[in-house]
């Protein structure tokens, strides 16, 4: 088996990928990280956490118990803080190591730690042990257009995430007293995953952000000017993708039925009077978002089956 230690597990992607190192035939977990659970049973977190699991430990013991792979499910200043162990696969999920551009990261992300390998497997594999695991919106983003880049002009990304995007942290803007009932436009102009977003297109983009009254699921409606035949780039690009599926021509992406999974859905159309090309993709921002893409990081690294661990089949209510 190969063993592997979770950083930051208390929150919403440190649970989400140690479900799914659960599921893995072939991962062990090693270590559960968390500075506020340490000491604590696994239960504590979950009560459906049985007793064959480790208690949790602070989160540099855990970087420390010398498993296979490592997920950093930390904030992005703990995560650019981070030393590597030698010889460790890391995947660190936050947006600290996402930046090429050292100025772009310490504008960003107030450090410039240097970039990691970037890892969305359907479009760039990660290379080496150091994998920078994208941002939800960016995934989406990416998915729809990143087979279009070099064919594509006047980029604007128009997307909505549920109120997970947010993270475990008590603010004003995730209660339920402001989210429900409510859509509201966020960071407008100021989203950090607009660079990074840019920097794997190669072209400048439009992004605004959106927070749904919903728990997890996200949906980037993407606009974009181009003489390429959209639908067969997509198409041959996701052809023998078992996570992304190009729908057929005419259906709509939805976020049903992404949510509480790791694939995602691409829908492609054309709007008859402008002839802009309108490129949908739904995920779910907590699976192929977060947790699930980075699970499939450490497969590709880890030279395992790429969906080990994935939740993708099945049809659920």
């Amino acid at each position: 088996m190969v063993t592997a230690a979770i950083l930051g597990c208390a929150g919403y992607t440190g649970q989400e990928t140690l479900d799914r190192v659960l599921a893995h035939p072939e991962l062990e977990p090693v270590a559960l990280g968390s500075d506020s659970l340490a000491g604590e049973p696994a239960a504590a977190l979950d009560p459906r956490l049985d007793g064959d699991l480790p208690a949790f430990t602070t989160n540099a013991a855990a970087a420390a118990a010398g498993a296979d792979v490592l997920f950093l499910c930390l904030d992005g200043d703990e995560a650019a803080a981070f030393e590597p162990p030698p010889g460790t696969v890391v995947v660190d999920l936050s947006g600290a190591h996402r930046l090429v551009d050292a100025d772009l990261a310490l504008a960003w992300y107030g450090a410039a730690p240097g970039a990691w390998s970037y890892g969305l497997p359907e479009l760039y594999a990660p290379v080496g042990s150091l994998i920078a695991n994208p941002g939800c919106y960016a995934t989406a983003a990416l998915l729809a257009l990143g087979p279009l880049a070099g064919e594509i002009d006047n980029v604007v990304v128009d997307a909505k995430s549920g109120v997970s995007g947010a993270g475990k942290t008590l603010r004003q803007s995730s209660h339920a007293g402001f989210v429900l009932e409510n859509l509201s436009p966020y960071a407008v102009g100021a989203h950090r995953h607009a660079p990074e977003i840019a920097q794997q297109l190669g072209a400048p983009v439009c992004f605004v952000p959106h927070l749904l009254p919903v728990r997890r699921g996200l949906l980037a409606t993407c606009y974009v000017q181009t003489s390429a035949d959209v639908r067969e780039l997509l198409e041959d690009a996701y052809a023998a993708s078992p996570v992304v599926r190009v729908l057929p021509e005419g259906m709509t992406p939805e976020l049903a039925r992404v949510q509480s999974t790791d694939g995602a859905e691409v829908g492609v159309f054309t709007d008859g009077a402008t002839g802009t090309a309108i490129v949908i993709c739904a995920l779910d921002n907590l699976g192929k978002g977060a947790a699930g893409q980075a699970v499939q990081n450490a497969n590709v690294a880890l030279g395992l089956d790429e969906t080990a661990g994935l939740r993708l089949h099945g049809v659920l209510a």
